[in-house]
């Protein structure tokens, strides 16, 4: 064989090589993601009202395993036989402990309370937080919201926590009806300032059956409290960049 055609067959040699590897290499990248998306998360609910019932419950449809809690779990007993096995009751403590992830769903006054008792066993856990600061019912707490906005406050009372504004702008009748609705699905604006945490939240929102659509870190979060721009729009996720002027 002359010296060329030994190059050329070298060459091809190489190149199929290669182009095995990079193979090989996006099928791993494609395993490794079916295999994230198809991993549960266990989610602790803390306040399992309206918003944190609804919520939790849309994500057990979903094949996440959720503790819901409150300060009287007994009540929970029917919620949580209604949804199945995926679902059960406890205390707040037992909650945070159960969950990989927390959602709090829970009057804004509440907030300092439950981040002195809890602020240690929360550390470093992903906290969707959806709760909204009204003065009728949360006192002088809500001047401190208006003043620095929610997600900064909330991360000063629940420190420790990766903070993720979720779900804070729209009726628990709204979410329940309107979840998993043909496209364009519902959109739900997020804000935080740990790049993974908003990754994962924005997985959860998904999995609830809505569409995320992430406004910026957590002083971004006051575009979407109560009384601004992005708050109660139940529209998709164009629209809502629209009003926010997302890209």
């Amino acid at each position: 064989m002359r010296k060329q055609d030994i190059k050329l067959v070298q060459v091809h040699r190489r190149a199929l090589l290669g182009a095995g590897s990079i193979l090989m290499l996006g099928t791993f990248l494609y395993s490794a993601r079916l295999l994230a998306q198809a991993n549960p998360l266990r989610i602790g609910v803390i306040g399992s009202g309206n918003i944190g019932g609804t919520i939790g419950g849309l994500w057990v449809k979903s094949g996440h395993p959720v503790m819901f809690s409150s300060r009287h779990p007994d009540e929970l007993k029917d919620m949580v036989a209604k949804l199945g096995s995926l679902a059960q009751a406890g205390s707040v403590e037992q909650a945070i402990a159960f969950g990989d992830v927390l959602f709090i769903a829970v009057p804004y006054g509440a907030i300092p309370q439950i981040g002195r008792d809890y602020s240690a066993t929360m550390k470093g856990k992903i906290m969707l937080d959806a709760c909204n600061a009204v003065l009728a019912r949360d006192g002088d707490i809500v001047n401190e919201v208006e003043q620095n906005g929610i997600g900064t406050t909330s991360q000063k009372y629940l420190a420790g926590a990766r903070i993720v504004r979720a779900f804070n702008t729209m009726s628990y009748m709204t979410f329940a009806r309107d979840a998993h609705r043909p496209d364009p699905k519902l959109a739900i604006p997020i804000a935080g300032d740990d790049a993974q945490a908003v990754q994962t939240a924005a997985g959860l929102v998904r999995d609830a059956g809505f569409d995320p659509v992430v406004v910026g870190n957590l002083a971004d979060a006051r575009r979407f409290q109560r009384g601004q721009p992005g708050y109660g729009q139940p529209v998709p996720a164009a629209e809502l960049k629209k009003i926010l002027s997302l890209p």
